[in-house]
């Protein structure tokens, strides 16, 4: 096996499931993350199609059905919580629909790929690569602390905004698309029991307003939900380390509205977890150059509104680590064969996000989201082969190989 050292830039989703395959197959990965522990904050993430055999495959379904949501589905309201329409988790099936049977909080994904790899994997925190100059035989990689370091490989796995991406393939404007919409939320108390809905409370574009949705999610634990906001703003340029000026965006476009919004912006002043970013895609024509490659949303963001983000995290690492181990640790020969398997799951799932637009959570009248209610109703009535087919396909685009033969179950698991 050659390469067998390699650099993970970024300990997410994407990252963290990279370093285990990579020791799984006998590689030596070191992940390097900003942060100065696992992340908090985020959102609820879906996990669909082939990113369910990735779970299997590596023994941790049951920490994630431990760490679901409580969702039953997503259901629209009007100004005094009465449901207008509603799906249910049986509409679409267990990968189709905007809630997913396998949806948790981001944090607790990342926790729990962070637990699975802890004894086996270098991780360091509170740093981050500023230089790559890698040649013919390896990689030499500068850190914000620390000596440089050198390495066989690297990976960025390190989100939209990639360190790694901006010092290989040049500045981030190039492979960044704008879709002009935001999102923001957090977690809070909440006593009023939601029976299990994702409730989302829609205000109708109007006299030059966007459109502008509120939501409330359950979370596991009781009394506990999750806030979100997503708003439609083109044009809008804010300050990432500015925390309460993004608070102050939020309430500025939700001001006056109707429903639970007043007291969900009182809270937003106190959210110690508030994710604020643009909606946005990531585009490249190659994901590798020389010794270094992209996996997840560095490489091929669909969107955070798109549903399908971490199961392309998911999958694209589990196969970029597999191709490595096929070939051997060639990562021209890897690198390729990644590429080719994962390229049209990434370009089917930016297409979806497109062409599946907000989902009706931003429309322009009240028409429009009389009519989006209207197909909302009609749904569980139709043939279920003609309902969620569409982000199920989507999520089931990939054929998962076998590298290294049957997966051996983990004895700490049921």
């Amino acid at each position: 096996m050659e390469n067998r050292d390699i650099l993970v830039s970024g300990g997410g989703i994407a990252g963290a499931t990279l370093a285990y395959w990579l020791r799984r197959y006998g590689f030596r990965p070191t992940v390097v993350e900003r942060a100065p522990a696992p992340r908090t904050g985020g959102h609820a993430v879906d996990i669909r199609g082939t990113a369910r055999q990735v779970i299997e495959r590596m023994g941790l379904v049951a920490e994630v059905r431990a760490a679901r949501t409580s969702a039953r589905g997503m259901a629209f309201v009007d100004a005094t919580s009465r449901h207008v329409a509603r799906m249910g988790l049986d509409t679409f099936g267990p990968s189709g629909g905007p809630v997913a049977e396998w949806t948790l909080l981001r944090t607790d994904l990342a926790r729990v790929l962070y637990e699975a790899v802890r004894e086996d994997v270098e991780y360091v925190f509170d740093n981050a690569v500023t230089e790559v100059d890698q040649d013919e035989d390896g990689v030499t990689v500068a850190f914000e602390r620390g000596a440089p370091r050198r390495f066989d490989l690297l990976v960025g796995a390190d989100g939209v905004r990639s360190a790694v991406r901006r010092l290989t393939f040049g500045p981030e404007d190039r492979y960044v698309r704008d879709l002009d919409s935001f999102i923001a939320l957090f977690s809070l108390d909440w006593e009023a029991d939601l029976d299990g809905w994702q409730l989302m409370y829609t205000v109708p574009g109007r006299q030059g307003r966007s459109g502008r949705t509120a939501a409330l999610r359950p979370l596991a634990d009781p009394g506990r939900a999750l806030a979100g906001f997503f708003f439609r703003a083109p044009g809008l340029r804010f300050d990432r380390g500015d925390v309460l000026a993004q608070k102050r965006e939020v309430a500025s476009r939700f001001e006056n509205s109707g429903w639970e919004v007043p007291g969900l912006l009182e809270r937003i002043w106190d959210a110690d977890d508030f994710y604020f970013d643009r909606v946005e895609q990531v585009h490249l024509d190659r994901w590798s150059t020389g010794r270094t490659v992209l996996v997840g949303d560095a490489a091929y963001c669909a969107s955070p509104m798109s549903g399908i983000g971490t199961s392309l995290a998911l999958v694209g690492a589990y196969v970029l680590a597999g191709e490595l181990f096929r070939a051997g640790g060639d990562h021209r020969v890897a690198h390729a064969a990644y590429e080719s398997g994962m390229r049209e799951f990434a370009h089917r799932a930016q297409e979806f996000a497109r062409t599946s637009g907000d989902g009706g959570l931003m429309p322009d009248s009240s028409v429009q989201m009389w009519l989006r209610n209207q197909s909302v109703r009609v749904l569980p009535h139709l043939p279920r082969r003609l309902v969620g087919r569409g982000l199920e396909k989507v999520a089931d685009t990939v054929t998962l190989d076998d590298y290294a033969g049957p997966t051996p179950h983990h004895t700490h698991h049921p």
